[in-house]
C-alpha cells in the first residue's frame, strides 16, 4: 500500500501518522470545500497548512479598474508585516489615496527548436512571422479564453527560442498557455521538419526574475503613484519627505546596483507573497514579480512615490482562486464580480497599490532607524494568557 493508492484526504493522513508514528491534528483541520483540492489543486493530499490572515487599510485607489477604499487581506507569518503595510494605506489615504494603471502584457510559454544549421534557423523564422494568422487561429482553437498576441523570436546558431504571448482573459492561463503552445510547436515541427527540444525553455521566463520580463512585462504590468503630504508624512510615517527620498534613492538605487538585484525595490516580494497566498495566485510568481522599481522625489515639500511592476502574473479564476478561504478573500477586494475582462486587471491594481503602500511603510521606518523597534514589538511580542 502507498500513499497514491488511497483514495481520501484521511485515508492518507492516517496512514502517514502510522507510518511515522505521528499525530497530524492541525493538519486535518480545513474548512467545508476544500475535498476538491485533492482533484486540482494537490496530489496526495492529506490535509492543509493554515497561514494567518491579516487586514490591512482601508486603502483609498483610484485606479482604471479598482476604484474605492479596499481593505487588504494579507497572509504571512512575518509579524510587523501587516501593521507596516497598514500604517502605508493610513498615510495614503489621509493623502488623497494612491493612482493605479494596469497594461495586459500577457502570458508567456517559450519553446525552443533545433535546426540543421543557420540558414535553416533564420527559414524557421520566416515561416513563424509569415503564418502568424494561422498560429493565432489554432491558437485560439484551444480554448475560447486564449489568444495568442504576439511572438519574440531568438537566434542561437541551430537554436530558435520562440515566445508565445497570450491573452488569457480573467486566468492568470499559465496551464492554457501550454497547452496551447504544445499545439502550436506540434504543428511548426510538422510544416517545417524542425523538432521542438523542449516546450518550455526559459525563454517565458517563468517563476524566475529576469531582465527579459522586466523590459518586455509578462502578465500584468502595473504601475502606481501618490503624492504624500508633508503633514501627514510627520503625523503618521513620523519622518520627513526627504529622509524618505534620500533613503529610497540610496537603498532601492544605488544599493541595487552594488548588489546586482533585478529588483530596485524595499520589498516587493513581501506585499505580493501575502496577496498571493490570500488569494490563490500561484506562489512560485513571487519570483517574477519582486522585480520593478520604487522611486521618490520631493514636490513642493511633499513626497512623491511610485511603483512599477512589469510582470505580475495573476487571475481570478482557475488554480487556487476558486479554493474556499481564497474565495473569501476575493470577495473582500471586490474582485470576483464585474465585466469581464476586468476582474483581474482590478486586482492587479490593488496589489500595486498595496505594494506602493508597503514601500512607503518600510522606507520611512528605515529614515528613523525604527525598523528593528518594529520588529521587537510586533514580531516578538509576548503571548497574552487567558
Amino acid at each position: 500500500m502507498s500513499l497514491r493508492q488511497l483514495k481520501t484526504i484521511s485515508e492518507r493522513r492516517k496512514y502517514l501518522e502510522e507510518k511515522l508514528k505521528l499525530k497530524l491534528s492541525a493538519t486535518a483541520i480545513f474548512p467545508q470545500g476544500l475535498n476538491d483540492a485533492q482533484y486540482k489543486n494537490c496530489e496526495n493530499m492529506i490535509g492543509c497548512t493554515q497561514v494567518p490572515l491579516g487586514i490591512a487599510g482601508p486603502l483609498k485607489i483610484t485606479g482604471n479598474y479598482a476604484k474605492g477604499n479596499y481593505y487588504l487581506p494579507l497572509s504571512t507569518t512575518e509579524g510587523a508585516l501587516v501593521a507596516s503595510v497598514n500604517r502605508g494605506c493610513k498615510a495614503v489615504t489621509l493623502s488623497g489615496g494612491v493612482t493605479a494603471f494596469c497594461l495586459d502584457v500577457g502570458i508567456t510559454r517559450g519553446a525552443v527548436f533545433k535546426t540543421g544549421n543557420i540558414k535553416q534557423s533564420v527559414s524557421l523564422q520566416k515561416f513563424l512571422e509569415e503564418n502568424i494568422s494561422l498560429l493565432k487561429k489554432k491558437a485560439s482553437s484551444t480554448s475560447s479564453h486564449l489568444q495568442l498576441i504576439g511572438l519574440k523570436i531568438k537566434i542561437v546558431g541551430k537554436f530558435v527560442f520562440v515566445r508565445f504571448n497570450f491573452d488569457s482573459q480573467e486566468a492568470m492561463g499559465m496551464n492554457m498557455a501550454t497547452i496551447a503552445a504544445d499545439k502550436l510547436v506540434r504543428i511548426i515541427s510538422e510544416k517545417t521538419q524542425n523538432r521542438c527540444l523542449s516546450l518550455a525553455a526559459n525563454f517565458d521566463i517563468d517563476k524566475k526574475p529576469s531582465y527579459l520580463n522586466f523590459l518586455e512585462g509578462r502578465g500584468r504590468q502595473v504601475m502606481a503613484e501618490a503624492i504624500i503630504t508633508e503633514s501627514v508624512v510627520r503625523q503618521v510615517l513620523k519622518t520627513s519627505p526627504q529622509k524618505i527620498d534620500e533613503v529610497a534613492k540610496v537603498k532601492c538605487y544605488l544599493g541595487s546596483i552594488v548588489a546586482g538585484s533585478l529588483g530596485f525595490n524595499a520589498h516587493y516580494a513581501n506585499i505580493i507573497a501575502a496577496l498571493f497566498i490570500s488569494t490563490g495566485q500561484d506562489v512560485a510568481h513571487v519570483a517574477e514579480g519582486s522585480i520593478g522599481i520604487t522611486s521618490t522625489e520631493i514636490v513642493d515639500s511633499n513626497l512623491y512615490i511610485s511603483v512599477s511592476l512589469p510582470d505580475l502574473p495573476l487571475g481570478t479564476v482557475g488554480g487556487g482562486t476558486l479554493l474556499p478561504s481564497q474565495q473569501e478573500s476575493l470577495k473582500i477586494l471586490k474582485v470576483t464580480k464585474g465585466v469581464k475582462g476586468e476582474k483581474s486587471r482590478a486586482l492587479a491594481e490593488i496589489i500595486a497599490a498595496a505594494v506602493l503602500a508597503g514601500e512607503l511603510s518600510l522606507l520611512s521606518a528605515l529614515s528613523v532607524g525604527s525598523l528593528s523597534e518594529s520588529h521587537q514589538k510586533f514580531a516578538r511580542a509576548k503571548i497574552k494568557q487567558g
